[in-house]
């Protein structure tokens, strides 16, 4: 089948050779397009569009081998919600060409190696699958199929691995059985058997200290929430209980049965499971999101049971969807609602479900959470007659479960919910939710409805929110965000500095100088200071409050001003604040000026980390302080938090990648060095160029030790104080003989959790030390527990 086009008579050589060296590449773009595209949106069936397809791919074989091969393995490795249809034609074109099957197979294994080598655990998952079904199109033989598996399984037998290693084994073997499960047992029912009995026994031993970390309820009604491996087994179970019966997968390959079956077949070679190395990071286990049943989908197809098979396999191909085309959300969404078999199925239930689930996976979401927000907008653009009724659907259930919802949860459903709002008008049936006005604002739905207003407000303005909520909401409509200047007001005029402030904000709106302003600041005394006192300059809290009470008020207009005004005057604020104290006193300013404004609070204290006016550990300290104890359940509280560990991260990782450049440097030079041989001049000048290489790389590796020095200091703060709080509120409980689990209770706890989980890859580099001096076994067990099921998730 020749695609060569022949020039006519009169053409150039110049154009007529241009076309001959781009027809390949052009040929090379239309096979990728073609093999892409298959099993989409078409007019013929899918049967005749895979003949036809193999056919074109047979011909160009000869020419377009290599290519071909690389465009399957990478299907296979990224479009795993199309697996059947690239299984099928792999089926059709081994059929035709016995030695390009055992090639591709080949290539698949190579690739598999790859895979694991380089921690792509969820691509090497897709590539087992595949392999798997390569079974059902008479391209594998099954015998070797399950000797892979066999040996899968005997990862479990190894000794001083962690278990997340062999729950991955086990879990590629188990998600493979919806799709070949039958084939196999009717080939090899003993080694199946034997093979179902070995994973039996390896989930009757596991450790599953870490479940209640990863639940998003904590609650078992009305749904369980089962640990992955659990629930998987429990639907293998009944797969096998029911003859390996399965009504979903779509098989094109049976419409070729008779073609494939007379196809040879390869026997995968020995596939032996790479070793357990130190730098191997294995997926975290993870429990299954359930939120609806078949009860709650009342008309329409009924929704399959938590422990069907089918369940498994639309809910993995679902997820497979959103993670091939998550950056395109119009892409995503059309895909979604075009899912093969969507009549059999009460589609819009599961895409919900399965979004959620993504939305609140612990410890991290797989994507960012608004790729989330703006799928569901998309989705309820192109399905608006019926998918914006199950949203509504999920929303209400979820407001009626926030009593057992993770905290971690609860943060990213106000998040959500809020942004959601904010697409149409912020309509919502408020007056539904009003049992929340009956109960103490402390609980979790008062409370909720709340943090959602906060956040609404920050996407729209005050007024707004106060005109769309029912009056009798007013309790939980946020504050208006004005800042509060305390020597504002003619009654101010008995607070010491009173007459210094005045003076202070002429000053600023004249432009002072820096030297003039802090000349106004000397005529302040220093309440901690005696008259007769003469030791030179020590913390003085009235400077801080008169200075920067003026500077916000008077740059209080918007964001822009109150950076600006900070830029300024950067030195005074600094040379006030050059003690702990005088760090902690600071953001204690910020928050009695900015209480009503928690936004604003959180922009200024980061912009204060980042121009070093006052430090990490500081604003942990002042968040754990007495002062905020008020405020500690409130979202904006942890926001700042988090934004304070992830800082002092990225300043480690800087400064480590800083010392690695320089060390390559060095290494590159001495190199050079040794290759230029015996010229003095350049021996010279390279020996002087080393010398400042090694000094610097002396000074940063003094830097990194110092930053990692501040880091482990910074969570030792946070969790010294969060064992503090808790020993407190744990024997204050004992003392009266009431009951701990109050909602402060399960709010702190659980914030301690978030901080393991959202932050646990810089945590493990300091396990060592938070077990020997705060996570001791003398801790009361209830935040022991925390840690111990935070170390259960590394095993």
């Amino acid at each position: 089948m020749s695609r060569r086009r022949h020039a006519d008579d009169n053409d150039g050589g110049q154009a007529h050779k241009r076309r001959r060296t781009s027809e390949p590449i052009e040929i090379e773009d239309r096979l990728e397009s073609l093999i892409c595209r298959v099993g989409e949106k078409s007019t013929s069936s899918l049967e005749s569009n895979l003949e036809g397809l193999a056919g074109v791919l047979e011909a160009d074989l000869p020419n377009y081998k290599n290519k071909i091969l690389r465009i399957l393995c990478a299907v296979a490795r990224l479009l795993p919600e199309k697996l059947t249809v690239y299984t099928t034609l792999v089926g059709l074109l081994n059929a035709r060409n016995y030695n390009f099957g055992g090639e591709f197979v080949e290539a698949m294994i190579r690739q598999l190696k790859e895979t694991l080598k380089n921690n792509l655990y969820d691509e090497a998952v897709h590539l087992v699958r595949f392999l798997s079904d390569l079974v059902n199109c008479h391209v594998i033989a099954a015998p070797s199929m399950v000797a892979m598996f066999e040996n899968f399984v005997s990862v479990t037998q190894e000794e001083d691995v962690p278990q997340v290693r062999s729950d991955w084994f086990v879990y590629v073997v188990l998600s493979c059985l919806p799709w070949v499960g039958k084939e196999l047992y009717e080939k090899k029912d003993v080694e199946m058997d034997r093979l179902l009995s070995q994973i039996e026994g390896y989930l009757k031993r596991r450790v599953k200290t870490h479940v209640p970390m990863l639940q998003v309820w904590t609650a078992e009604k009305p749904h369980p929430q089962e640990e992955y491996l659990d629930c998987l087994w429990a639907q293998i179970q009944k797969l096998k209980k029911d003859r390996w019966q399965e009504r979903h997968i779509l098989r094109p390959y049976i419409a070729f049965d008779s073609v494939l079956c007379e196809a040879l077949q390869h026997n995968l070679p020995p596939f032996t499971p790479p070793g357990h190395m130190p730098d191997a990071q294995y997926p975290m286990p993870s429990v299954v999101f359930r939120m609806f049943d078949y009860t709650d989908a009342p008309e329409g197809p009924v929704m399959p049971g938590s422990h069907s098979v089918e369940r498994f396999v639309i809910e993995e191909n679902l997820h497979c969807i959103i993670k091939t085309h998550w950056k395109e959300r119009k892409t995503c969404a059309a895909q979604l609602l075009s899912y093969p078999g969507k009549n059999k199925i009460p589609l819009n239930y599961h895409i919900v479900e399965v979004i959620f689930g993504e939305l609140f996976q612990l410890p991290v979401p797989p994507h960012i959470d608004v790729m989330y927000t703006t799928l569901l907008i998309e989705l309820c653009k192109l399905q608006p007659g019926s998918l914006p009724q199950v949203l509504a659907q999920a929303t209400e259930m979820m407001y009626m479960r926030l009593d057992t919802m993770n905290t971690t949860c609860i943060d990213r459903l106000i998040n959500w919910f809020s942004h959601h709002l904010s697409n149409f008008q912020f309509r919502w049936s408020w007056d539904d939710w009003s049992d929340c006005l009956a109960v103490d604002q402390e609980m979790p739905k008062p409370k909720f409805v709340k943090e959602v207003l906060e956040k609404c407000m920050r996407l729209s303005y005050h007024q707004r929110i106060v005109d769309l909520v029912p009056p009798t909401f007013s309790g939980l409509i946020p504050a208006e965000p004005i800042s509060i200047y305390k020597y504002g007001e003619e009654s101010s005029s008995s607070l010491p500095g009173y007459p210094v402030a005045i003076t202070m904000g002429n000053a600023i709106k004249n432009r002072a100088t820096n030297e003039e302003i802090l000349a106004i600041l000397k005529e302040l005394p220093n309440p901690n200071q005696d008259d007769d006192d003469d030791e030179g300059e020590t913390f003085n809290p009235l400077k801080v409050d008169v200075f920067l009470q003026t500077l916000l008020s008077v740059a209080s207009k918007s964001f822009s001003h109150s950076f600006s005004a900070l830029g300024k005057f950067h030195e005074i604020l600094k040379t006030l604040t050059e003690s702990d104290e005088g760090k902690l006193h600071i953001l204690k300013v910020v928050y009695d000026v900015w209480r009503n404004h928690p936004q604003m609070i959180a922009v200024l204290v980061d912009k204060m980390i980042r121009t070093q006016i006052t430090d990490c550990a500081a604003v942990a300290n002042w968040l754990f302080s007495q002062d905020m104890a008020h405020e500690f359940t409130r979202l904006y509280i942890w926001e700042i938090l988090h934004s304070t560990i992830r800082k002092m991260d990225k300043h480690v990782q800087k400064i480590q990648q800083e010392l690695e450049e320089a060390k390559d440097k060095l290494e590159k030079q001495q190199h050079k060095r040794r290759d230029s041989g015996d010229d003095e001049d350049m021996d010279k000048a390279s020996e002087d160029e080393e010398g400042q290489l090694e000094e610097q790389i002396e000074r940063l590796q003094e830097k990194v030790e110092s930053a990692q020095s501040e880091q482990k200091n910074l969570f030792l703060v946070i969790f010294q104080r969060f064992i503090m709080l808790l020993t407190e509120h744990l024997v204050r409980c004992e003392t009266g003989s009431v009951d701990i689990s109050t909602p402060w209770y399960k709010n702190c706890i659980e914030r301690l959790q978030q901080i393991f989980l959202m932050h646990h890859v810089t945590i493990q580099q300091y396990m060592g030390t938070l077990e020997n001096l705060l996570f001791t076994a003398e801790l009361d067990h209830h935040i022991l527990a925390v840690y111990q099921q935070f170390c259960a998730l590394q095993l």
